[in-house]
């Protein structure tokens, strides 16, 4: 069941580089078209939420998407940001990832999954 404002919940789990970026893709999307957005970083997804995103697996490939005159992660990041989307990550995964939450984006919250769902609440939720 979808709120009434379309809202939108993004579990990001995988640490790859496609998946965090189609990640921000959708976030900004949704966005600009009015739909909240929330993005839960959790495994190894938690790269994508921190200031140094090149822990993400074949993060590189960024440079490539960009020389093909599409929007890197920087863009999406910042743009996502500017729309106010709100932003977790997980607490055992920044553990797990050796991941200090001071190297996080200022705007992220640190969070447990019970925290997340109940954020999440009435939303649709894409897995990425």
């Amino acid at each position: 069941m979808m709120g009434d404002d379309g809202a939108l919940a993004i579990l990001l789990y995988d640490g790859a580089y496609a998946r965090a970026h189609y990640a921000f893709v959708l976030a900004a999307g949704a966005l600009a078209i009015g739909r909240p957005v929330i993005v839960f970083a959790a495994g190894r997804g938690v790269h994508a939420l921190a200031r140094d995103w090149s822990g993400l697996h074949d993060a590189g490939d960024d440079a490539l998407v960009r020389a093909r005159g599409v929007a890197g992660m920087d863009t999406l990041r910042d743009a996502a940001i500017e729309l106010d989307a709100k932003f977790m990550a997980c607490e055992a995964a920044l553990k797990l990832c050796d991941l200090p939450a001071d190297r996080l984006l200022p705007c992220v919250q640190v969070a447990g999954v019970p925290t997340f769902l109940e954020a999440a609440r009435g939303r649709q939720i894409i897995t990425l």
